[in-house]
């Protein structure tokens, strides 16, 4: 996770992701109760408002200061209800037991042998709560040789569900096509979705 890389990404467009929430957040997160919630890697800030509308008090971190300033632009009306971080959530994990919903959609989460920075996001669901982890389903990615990205570095809901345990209840671990359009120039057209409940 490189901040610089990150600031620069945004910097060099007015707006780079579309102002809607993520349709899997939409579909999965419209009943819950509202409660406190993580929204991992918020970007520009889409999801945390509209978690934020519906009554959730919500943490969004991301490792762009940029990305965070326009996010928080776009909360006028919304004041107390959603704290802005700047943090790597991969080297400096969120309190444990505190959240209602952690929230990782398409969080780019580097395997590691330890899986240290997984497990701080995973501890930081509340018992109770729920994980909501979404990514490109690995069908839709290729390796990018001139960007040294290969996808099989990066965890999958699978992955993340044989690491649950008995405390956890896994409630849906599926791929699905997107209920939106994919962004511009991507092959995105499915989802991987992981939904899980802590028990305890």
């Amino acid at each position: 996770m490189d901040a610089q890389r990150w600031d620069e990404m945004y910097r060099s467009r007015d707006q780079v992701f579309s102002g809607n929430p993520n349709g899997v957040l939409v579909a999965e997160a419209t009943d819950l109760p509202p409660g406190q919630a993580l929204d991992v890697g918020c970007g520009e800030g889409a999801d945390a408002l509209w978690l934020a509308r519906r009554g959730w008090q919500v943490t969004a971190v991301d490792i762009s200061e940029v990305a965070l300033q326009r996010a928080a632009a776009e909360a006028v009306d919304l004041k107390g209800r959603v704290a802005w971080a700047r943090a790597d959530l991969t080297t400096t994990p969120p309190p444990a037991d505190a959240f209602d919903l952690v929230s990782i959609q398409y969080f780019p989460l580097l395997r590691r042998p330890d899986h240290a920075a997984l497990r701080g996001l995973l501890d930081a669901v509340a018992p109770g709560g729920t994980l909501l982890f979404v990514t490109h389903a690995l069908a839709d990615l290729a390796p990018r040789h001139e960007e040294d990205f290969d996808p099989a570095d990066y965890y999958q809901p699978d992955d993340i569900a044989q690491l649950l345990g008995p405390t956890w209840t896994i409630l849906i671990n599926e791929t699905r096509p997107r209920t939106t359009p994919p962004p511009a120039g991507t092959p995105h057209t499915h989802d991987t979705v992981l939904r899980a409940r802590r028990l305890r």
